[in-house]
């Protein structure tokens, strides 16, 4: 799979950031459920909704870890289908550090999702960038963000 663009609707996007405001000086995250559609021989993929998670990685390590539990996930996917959506991936923040994924995000990625990453310099938020794990290499490919409108009400 070629990846292709991610596009967040504005509101969405800006909950990302103040959800890693809020979180701040701990590590936020959540789950991005939309759909997806080939362009030119890449997919894209258009978040609808997204779904705060409870951080539920070691309190003392809140800072610079997160974890969504395998329960958390199931519920998801499940929650996904009933609506006839795809879980396309994940979002967290970076207290006080870049928007780019840390090796430990790149030794628990999987293939296929999409993971974005809300940089929050001193509880506000900066950047944020998404990225996808290549199965070959085993390592992050940048994925470039659109921020536009709802896009499902065009979609087929």
């Amino acid at each position: 799979m070629i990846p292709g663009t991610l596009t967040i609707p504005p509101q969405l996007a800006r909950q990302i950031e103040r959800e890693g405001a809020r979180a701040f000086p701990n590590e936020c995250c959540g789950i991005l459920f939309g759909r997806e559609r080939r362009v030119d021989g890449a997919v894209e993929r258009i978040v609808e909704r997204l779904q705060p998670v409870a951080n539920e990685f070691d309190s003392e390590e809140r800072f610079h870890r997160f974890l969504i539990t395998p329960a958390s996930l199931l519920r998801a996917e499940k929650s996904a289908a009933a609506e006839g959506l795809v879980v396309l991936g994940f979002y967290h923040s970076h207290p006080n550090a870049p928007a780019r994924p840390s090796e430990y995000d790149r030794a628990h990625a999987w293939p296929f999702y999409s993971y974005v990453i809300v940089s929050v310099r001193d509880g506000r938020a900066e950047d944020m960038t998404s990225w996808t794990l290549d199965e070959q290499t085993q390592t992050f490919v940048a994925q470039p963000i659109a921020r536009c409108a709802l896009a499902s009400r065009s979609m087929p």
